[in-house]
């Protein structure tokens, strides 16, 4: 039975001159069947946990003053489409693939569902059962349709151990191209954690977006995604972080929790060195828009320009200070107060760091780091800038209007957006209609046709062909993309 509207999106599609590849679609795993293989995978006792984790109620028969007292934030409710058609395609991957035609999509990258939910679990046993099920599950019922589809693998990343494991048996065992990764890890503060009887609990927790001063060296994880040629794709969030910790406010919580997590791993990614020891990888942040990744670079070109070692030694390092100038300047305008101060004036200029002389507050920083870019040298604005854009590309939803930010040419940066349909969750209320919104984009005067075929076809296309280039053999668009890449970036 066919179930082709004929609809505008389908429509956009016959006007365009290029493929659609949708770069972050979502399913919703049947979880009576998911369980067969949880089963298979981690015997009863994962079952056992994950049913669980997934039956808690806890939230819901808590009282309100419970809720102020203990302080936990609302959990995710009504996530998935309410359209009969939409559910339906969304649990079954033959009913998806049949309608991608009328979706105006070519080529779909079916990101999970069930794993954004266990993929940061703490208990080792229930994350790594459910990662492992999740990923024989998807390849399994997708691999009928792998000409128009591909799943992601889901890669936990407590340790880098865990990390390296759960990929190389996706790619090489499942034959998955795609990772999707955990993009940060919450634990314990050592400190805290020596303080309570349960410190994943009770302690207080720190964020290690695993590129800056984590308590360990992903440089392996990194590596092994070389050697498994696939692109890291971060889709994490940060709802539960402090500031989306509302007891009974989803979209408090959920505006820009994906955005949020990505400006931290990108942020970590870059001062940490990962991407200047690992120039062959391409990072893809999803679901969290361009908007962040702006005002990200913006700032970063900003900070470079004050804050690298050449910037601070020569801008504000204390002991360029002239104190026989500063002190006649002080005597002249200050008047007596500040004559019968003066001594003490000179010995405490700093509100940062009182009672400091400029020579001490030299001589202590030059015991530590003084280079916050050390990790990330690069010789200009324009270098920093190209580096971004050149590892990093930018899940965005079709609706999202910041999406032309990263094509504006009054502006000193043009970054990669990549389409993202996000099907199969609460946001799109009709899956017809996905491509159709993003072409409002150019019906806006926002972007042009030239920049669309960047969002729709391009960017997608280059995040996966640039460190494997057969990425899209086999499939409908393979001779476009072949013909894409050929060409300059």
């Amino acid at each position: 039975m066919a179930y082709s509207t004929d609809s505008k999106s389908a429509a956009v599609r016959r006007r365009l001159d290029h493929p659609v590849i949708d770069g972050d679609g979502h399913w919703l795993e049947p979880i009576p069947i998911f369980l067969d293989y949880l089963r298979d995978v981690g015997g009863a006792s994962a079952v056992e946990k994950f049913l669980k984790k997934a039956k808690d109620t806890s939230w819901y028969e808590m009282t309100l003053a419970e809720r102020m007292d203990k302080r936990p934030h609302r959990p995710t409710w009504w996530g998935e489409p309410g359209n009969t058609l939409d559910r339906a395609t969304a649990m079954v991957p033959s009913l998806f693939h049949e309608r991608l035609d009328d979706f105006g999509i070519d080529f779909a990258l079916v990101y999970t569902s069930l794993g954004l939910f266990f993929v940061s679990n703490p208990d080792e046993e229930l994350r790594r059962s459910v990662a492992r099920a999740v990923n024989r599950m998807n390849a399994e019922m997708f691999r009928p349709y792998a000409r128009r589809m591909t799943p992601a693998a889901v890669v936990p990343m407590h340790t880098p151990q865990e990390a390296i494991e759960e990929a190389t048996y996706a790619v090489r065992e499942l034959g998955l191209k795609v990772i999707m990764i955990a993009n940060h890890v919450r634990r314990p503060v050592p400190a805290a954690g020596r303080e309570v009887a349960d410190p994943v609990a009770h302690a207080r927790q720190h964020i290690d977006s695993l590129g800056l001063e984590s308590p360990y060296d992903y440089d392996p994880f990194w590596k092994t995604c070389v050697d498994l040629k696939v692109a890291v794709t971060g889709h994490s969030g940060s709802m539960g972080w402090n500031g989306r910790e509302s007891i009974h406010n989803f979209t408090y919580n959920h505006i820009g929790h994906f955005a949020n997590a990505s400006h931290a791993f990108a942020k970590a990614l870059l001062l940490g060195g990962v991407t200047r020891r690992f120039p062959q990888l391409r990072f893809a942040f999803l679901e969290g828009g361009v908007g962040w990744a702006c005002n990200l670079l913006t700032d970063l070109v900003g900070h470079w320009e004050k804050r690298r070692r050449e910037a601070v030694e020569s801008q504000v390092r204390p002991t360029n200070l002239d104190v026989r100038t500063l002190k006649d300047l002080f005597a002249r305008y200050g008047g007596r107060v500040y004559e019968e101060k003066m001594d003490e004036l000179l010995g405490c200029l700093s509100l940062v760091e009182a009672f400091k002389t400029p020579e001490e507050l030299t001589e202590r920083a030059y015991k530590e780091q003084i280079d916050d870019f050390g990790a990330f040298p690069v010789a200009s604005a324009e270098e920093l800038r190209q580096h971004v854009a050149e590892r990093f590309y930018f899940g965005c939803e079709a609706d999202d209007v910041t999406t032309a930010w990263a094509f504006d040419r009054h502006g000193n940066h043009r970054l990669r957006p990549i389409f993202s349909s996000d099907v199969g969750h609460f946001d799109v209320v009709d899956m017809t209609e996905v491509l159709e919104e993003a072409y409002e984009l150019v019906e806006h005067g926002l972007i042009t046709e030239h920049d669309l075929r960047e969002f729709v076809f391009s960017n997608p296309a280059r995040l996966h062909t640039a460190i494997n280039p057969d990425f899209f053999k086999g499939t409908v668009v393979e001779d476009a993309v072949r013909k894409e890449i050929s060409s300059p970036s």
